[in-house]
């Protein structure tokens, strides 16, 4: 069973590490619950997943793309499964911070090494990326990527 506590200690994670974070793009977001943890701590949220039972939150009905025109400050996925690596390479793209909850791998690797992985794609991508846990039980790792500056 899942930990029930997880939104909220994901949003006050990332509320906590990027105090400016003002949109965010919830990437793979099942119901909305992530959504809703930031909302009640002031940050507008859109969930982006296919289901059509959902909270009642900011939701686009869909699956999340490279081409999705960027009009948040953060791309995030708690347990986004296979849209992990999207988020970070959209990160890239739009040169905005990530933070995500990697769960299970898109490519069959164990965990640590998936961790790694996504860690050392979002090095080569241009970020800073740093490693957080929540407390919660079960998968609980965060990795932020921050843009590194050009100068």
């Amino acid at each position: 069973m899942a930990d029930k506590r997880r939104f909220a200690l994901f949003a006050a994670h990332i509320k906590e590490s990027l105090p400016n974070v003002r949109r965010v793009f919830d990437v793979a977001g099942g119901m909305g619950g992530l959504n809703a943890a930031l909302t009640v701590l002031g940050i507008e949220t859109t969930t982006f997943d296919s289901r059509r039972k959902r909270l009642p939150v900011r939701f686009a009905e869909r699956r999340f793309t490279l081409e999705e025109p960027c009009e948040c400050d953060l791309v995030a996925g708690l347990h986004p499964d296979g849209a992990t690596r999207l988020i970070i390479e959209y990160a890239a793209k739009h040169r905005i911070p990530f933070a995500i909850v990697p769960c299970c791998s898109d490519n069959g690797m164990s965990y640590k090494p998936w961790m790694r992985h996504l860690a050392e794609l979002g090095a080569q991508a241009g970020f800073t990326v740093s490693e957080g846990k929540l407390p919660i039980d079960g998968r609980s790792r965060v990795l932020t990527g921050l843009p590194l500056c050009v100068i």
